[in-house]
C-alpha cells in the first residue's frame, strides 16, 4: 500500500489544506501518522487518486454544463425548429419558402402537429396599449387554467388556440374572424400592408431555442398552464437583446435622418459597441428572413441607404429587426408595431415549446455552481 505526504496529495487533488483535512475526517481518505515525523501525517496514494478523478468529472461535468447554457450551444432536442446551413427550417421545410403562400395560423398547425388551427375574433382591454392587453389577458388567465401536465395531446392543442386567441384579441383586435395578418393591417388602417404584415409573422413565429422560447419551456416544464408558459415568453422578449431589438433600429434611422448614415452608425458603434440592426450570429451571411421581409415592400430611401452603409461599414448585412423597423416605416404603421407582430407571431412557437416540452415529461432544472464568499472551487 503506497502512503504519500500531504503535499504530493494536494497536487494530486487540487484543493486547499482543509479540503484535505474534511475527506480525511469523512472517511474518504485514509491517513496515519509519519513514521519518519510524527507531526506530519501521510496519505493512501489510491484513495487520493479514485477522489481526485471524481473532482475533475465533476469538475468537467460543471464546465460542460456552464458553457451549453450560454449563448450559442445546444440545450434541449426539440423537432419543432432548426437553423442548417444558415436556413431556418419550421418541422423541415423552409421558412422562407412558407412565407411566400403560408399564414400564422397554417404555421401554427404546422408547429403544433395539428390539422388546423382557428384564431377566435375581439378585442382586448380599451384604453390599453396592445401590448400591455396582452399582459393582462394571459395574466388574468394563468390563475384560472389548469396544469398542463399530464393532460392529453389534443387538449392541449385546443387550448393552445384559445391561448393564441387571447393574445390576438389584445395585439390584433378585431371584431371579425379573419386572418391574424388581416387583422393587424386593417386594425391599423393600412390593408395595403396585409401581405408583407403575413410574410413578417410567418418569418419570425419560431427561431429554435431562443431565449422567450426557453424560457417558456423552463415554465412548462413545471407544468404550468400553457398560459403562463406563454406569459414568461412575452416577458422574456421584451428585453432589449431580444424583441425590443427594433428599438435600436428605429434610434438609427432618426440620427441617420439627422447626422447621415454612415455617421448614426459610428456614433452607435462608439456608445453602445454594437449596432443591433446588423448581423446575426446563426447566419454569418446574412439573416434570410431579413432578405424575404424586405423584398415584399420598397423601403424608404434612408432604410436603403443604411442596409447599404451597415454592410460597408461593418461587413454585416441585415437582420429581421431591421427588416421589421422598415417594415414599420414603409407602411407608417404605429412605433410598437414591430414588437407587437413579433408577439403575435412568436405566441405560436412559444406554445410549440411548451407543448413539446410537457409531453417530454422532464423538468428543467439546472444546477448552480457556487463562486460567492467562502466557495472552495476544489469541492
Amino acid at each position: 500500500m503506497l502512503w504519500i505526504t500531504a503535499e504530493e496529495a494536494l497536487s494530486l487533488l487540487g484543493t486547499k489544506p482543509q479540503t484535505l483535512y474534511a475527506n480525511v475526517s469523512r472517511g474518504r481518505i485514509r491517513a496515519k501518522a509519519d513514521p519518519a515525523d510524527p507531526r506530519r501525517s501521510l496519505y493512501q496514494a489510491d484513495d487520493v487518486k479514485r477522489l481526485a478523478a471524481r473532482h475533475a468529472g465533476r469538475r468537467q461535468s460543471a464546465a460542460v454544463a456552464a458553457d451549453a447554457i450560454r449563448w450559442g450551444d445546444p440545450v434541449l432536442p426539440t423537432s419543432i425548429s432548426t437553423i442548417s446551413n444558415e436556413r431556418l427550417f419550421y418541422r423541415g421545410r423552409d421558412a422562407v419558402e412558407l412565407c411566400e403562400h403560408a399564414t400564422l395560423e397554417e404555421v401554427a398547425a404546422l408547429l403544433w402537429d395539428t390539422d388546423s388551427v382557428r384564431v377566435a375574433a375581439g378585442a382586448g382591454q380599451g384604453g390599453s396599449t396592445r401590448m400591455a392587453a396582452a399582459f393582462a389577458g394571459l395574466a388574468a388567465r394563468v390563475t384560472s387554467d389548469l396544469p398542463a401536465l399530464r393532460r392529453k395531446p389534443f387538449i392541449l392543442r385546443a387550448e393552445a388556440a384559445d391561448v393564441l386567441s387571447t393574445a390576438a384579441k389584445a395585439l390584433a383586435p378585431w371584431p371579425e374572424p379573419l386572418l391574424l395578418h388581416q387583422r393587424l393591417a386593417l386594425g391599423w388602417q393600412r390593408p395595403d400592408a396585409a401581405g408583407s404584415i403575413r410574410k413578417a409573422l410567418v418569418l419570425a413565429a419560431e427561431h429554435e431555442l431562443n431565449v422567450s422560447a426557453f424560457a417558456a419551456r423552463v415554465t412548462a416544464s413545471s407544468g404550468a398552464a400553457l398560459s403562463a408558459a406563454t406569459l414568461s415568453g412575452l416577458a422574456t422578449l421584451t428585453g432589449p437583446r431580444h424583441g425590443g431589438a427594433w428599438i435600436s433600429v428605429t434610434m438609427l434611422a432618426e440620427k441617420a435622418a439627422s447626422v447621415g448614415v454612415r455617421e448614426a452608425i459610428r456614433s452607435m458603434l462608439s456608445s453602445e459597441g454594437v449596432v443591433r440592426a446588423f448581423g446575426h450570429r446563426l447566419y454569418p451571411h446574412g439573416d434570410p428572413r431579413a432578405r424575404a421581409l424586405m423584398a415584399s415592400f420598397e423601403a424608404p430611401p434612408l432604410y436603403v441607404s443604411l442596409a447599404e452603409a451597415g454592410e460597408e461599414l461593418l461587413g454585416e448585412p441585415i437582420n429581421i429587426d431591421f427588416a421589421l423597423a422598415a417594415l414599420a416605416a414603409t407602411f407608417k404603421l404605429p412605433e410598437d408595431a414591430p414588437l407587437v407582430i413579433f408577439a403575435l407571431s412568436r405566441t405560436v412557437g412559444w406554445l410549440a415549446h411548451a407543448m413539446e416540452q410537457i409531453e417530454s415529461g422532464h423538468l428543467i432544472r439546472p444546477r448552480a455552481r457556487y463562486a460567492g464568499p467562502g466557495s472552495d472551487s476544489g469541492v
